[in-house]
């Protein structure tokens, strides 16, 4: 089954253009390595009724938004190897300093597959 790492981060609206620019060369040194899939998705139905909302959850400050993200992979192995590799690539040193999003309030974790339809 794939291994999934999962990312929902707190991003100011203004910052979203810079958020977009540095994902879209994140996705092409991923996918450089092997990652199967990358995505990222910015919130737009985020009220909901039930549970919890990402916006409650992030505390989210006004001006900001969510960002839901994810990368796809052939197995917890794979993930390592690949982002081995892409921590090393030169371009990651390119990114932006700060980052566009506040890196603490970022939840992040790996996820092994349980179903898939």
């Amino acid at each position: 089954m794939p291994y999934v790492d999962g990312f929902v981060i707190p991003v100011p609206r203004k910052n979203l253009a810079a958020y977009r620019k540095m994902a879209r060369e994140g996705a092409r040194i991923w996918k450089k390595y092997g990652a199967l899939e990358y995505r990222e998705c910015v919130g737009e139905d985020l009220k909901t009724t039930m549970g919890r909302s990402f916006p409650r959850q992030l505390k989210l400050k006004p001006g900001e938004t969510v960002v839901f993200s994810w990368i796809v992979y052939k197995s917890r192995a794979h993930r390592d190897r690949v982002n081995a590799r892409v921590m090393k690539d030169p371009l990651m040193a390119a990114m932006p300093e700060p980052m566009p999003f506040d890196v603490k309030r970022m939840c992040y974790g790996g996820f092994q597959v349980i179903v898939e339809a």
